[in-house]
């Protein structure tokens, strides 16, 4: 069977769709995330304030949310569209997509390098905000993101503006090197969920007439809730999987000093060895899974709306 006809959403919805799903996500599971970052922390869970101020540091995260999922849904979305404009036209000239396997098969790899590239444009926004953000969380700088942000731009008289700008953006590597293949697992699986819902609505609705003597499918999308439900599993599979990046992650962004990764995950494995690197496993997992119903629930609410799509009620 064909995969149903879905409207990519333009610049406008993805953006104030990516925008509204970031914050929505952010502000509902802060406390969570919170408690995976001290649990992760160096200076041990307790130490780092245990279960007191989980939301120290939200200020940051207020502010960064809507931008940094505006940024990455609008590139998604639209590298998504050229590319699958791309392999189409390819299509059109070979006579055929070479199969149903060999089309789900393009549609992932589609997927996957939209979202990569959607979480680079990302990181722009989200790595100062996580820096500010999880040293306010770990109880430094007094617990305020204001504090957090004074500090970093209080090194402007000793390391000058460049100093500030790498400090700002600690941790973009790693960032990057976690948020890539985590949105290379739970993009495609979402995708690939939200295209067998597609099918299953347009299997159950008649073929609807468009102008004389002609029909065409209606054009469908998967509903707010169903979509909230394949962002939870996809979300909760791809944060299993990349625990260890995401500990790694946060000792570099707490460490005292600048520090490399690679130093970071010899000195762990050295001195605690595998166990420390899935550190917050679990309240990763529920955080992500219910952030991905979340995120992408709300996403596809949004996009509904402002789109009129014909969804599964």
């Amino acid at each position: 069977m064909a995969q149903p006809p879905s409207a990519n959403p333009p610049f406008t919805a993805a953006l104030l769709a990516g925008g509204i799903a970031g914050t929505t996500v952010d502000l509902s599971l802060f406390p969570l995330d919170t408690l995976k970052t001290r649990l992760q922390s160096s200076a041990g869970f307790f130490p780092s304030g245990g279960f007191r101020g989980v939301y120290r540091g939200i200020g940051s995260a207020v502010v960064g949310s809507a931008p940094g999922a505006a940024f990455f849904f609008c590139t998604y979305e639209g590298v998504k569209d050229i590319l699958s404009q791309a392999r189409r036209r390819r299509d059109s000239v070979q006579g055929g997509s070479g199969g149903r396997r060999s089309a789900w098969a393009s549609e992932a790899l589609e997927h996957m390098a939209a979202a990569s590239l959607g979480e680079v444009a990302a990181c722009a926004v989200r790595v100062p905000t996580e820096v500010i953000k999880q040293r306010a969380q770990a109880g430094q700088h007094g617990g305020s993101s204001a504090g957090a942000l004074r500090a970093i731009l209080g090194q402007y008289s000793t390391v000058g503006i460049s100093g500030v700008w790498r400090e700002l953006y600690r941790g973009w590597g790693i960032t990057v090197m976690r948020e890539v293949p985590f949105t290379v697992i739970q993009f495609p699986l979402w995708e690939a969920l939200k295209g067998w819902g597609r099918r299953r609505i347009q299997a159950q609705q008649p073929q609807v007439q468009v102008g004389a003597g002609s029909s065409s499918p209606v054009v469908v999308e998967v509903g707010a809730g169903e979509s909230a439900l394949y962002g939870s599993i996809s979300g909760a599979i791809a944060a299993g999987l990349t625990t260890p990046l995401d500990v790694l992650k946060t000792r570099v962004m707490l460490s005292k000093e600048r520090e490399s990764v690679f130093t970071v995950l010899r000195t762990l494995y050295a001195s605690q060895g595998v166990r420390p690197f899935f550190a917050g496993i679990g309240p990763r997992i529920m955080w992500i899974s219910a952030g991905g119903a979340i995120f992408l629930g709300s996403y596809q609410w949004t996009v509904n709306t402002l789109q009129g799509n014909r969804k599964d009620s």
